[in-house]
């Protein structure tokens, strides 16, 4: 994930929903490229075996105009449908929303468009960390899902600790850094048991900050240090971001 300090506020702004940025060309370019791929690859590969099981589910994207995971998704045969704060938030999706193999729906991500219970499974990846009110999302999130929801977060329990003296720096290398909110594991957990979800599954991604792979630009070489990392023990001890899977109870 992309950010700055742990328990920061972030700067979505209430002119500008967070999806919007996160939804932009600007964002994506973050994940060009070859070091981009591979850490995409890592998200995706998790997420489709969280939900190969249930290849029937209909999943609520909620601000996932990115298209992170709305296109492999889709390529499997996935009925997803994506919500969007506004229409310019679908310009990466087009392609799917025009071959329709995706929907495409706007409204507020505070208080989405959907019945209760009306998606097998809602996922929300890379805005719960940018959103200043992420329980009234969470909140959404548990309403409108039926079964599961499947989110991403980063957690200030692992190297983003030492993200505020590591910002200023960031900033400098990626030009486009924005604020973001590391969580702990405990205050996620905390918000969806209050609605009645309970965690079954937390599968952390890197243990080295993203920051870090990027500015290697070696993507074999960044595969390689998570792999030791994940072999000895530190990924699943202290990795970040991660994906966390919820089951209604």
């Amino acid at each position: 994930m992309d950010g700055a300090a742990p328990g920061s506020s972030p700067t979505d702004g209430p002119e500008a929903p967070a999806d919007i940025e996160t939804s932009s060309d600007d964002y994506a370019r973050r994940f060009a490229g070859p070091v981009g791929v591979w850490m995409l690859k890592l998200q995706e590969n998790i997420v489709t075996s969280l939900v190969a099981a249930t290849p029937d589910a209909s999943i609520l994207d909620v601000g996932g105009g990115h298209g992170q995971l709305a296109a492999p998704l889709c390529a499997r045969g996935y009925n997803v449908t994506v919500q969007g704060s506004a229409a310019v938030c679908a310009q990466r999706i087009q392609p799917l929303v025009q071959a329709e193999t995706c929907r495409f729906v706007t409204g507020n991500i505070l208080d989405l468009p959907c019945a209760d219970k009306s998606f097998d499974v809602a996922f929300c990846f890379r805005l719960l960390t940018h959103c200043d009110e992420w329980r009234t999302l969470v909140r959404e999130l548990c309403r409108v899902a039926k079964h599961r929801v499947i989110i991403d977060y980063p957690t200030s329990q692992s190297v983003n600790s030492i993200a505020p003296m590591l910002f200023s720096a960031k900033k400098k290398l990626e030009g486009n850094t924005r604020t973001w909110r590391s969580f702990t594991h405990a205050e996620i957990k905390e918000a969806f048991v209050r609605h009645g979800f309970a965690l079954t599954g937390l599968h952390k991604q890197f243990f080295l900050p993203m920051a870090l792979h990027r500015a290697l630009r070696l993507a074999p070489l960044s595969a390689l240090l998570e792999r030791a990392c994940r072999l000895i023990g530190l990924t699943r001890a202290y990795g970040s971001p991660v994906i966390a899977d919820f089951h209604r109870n």
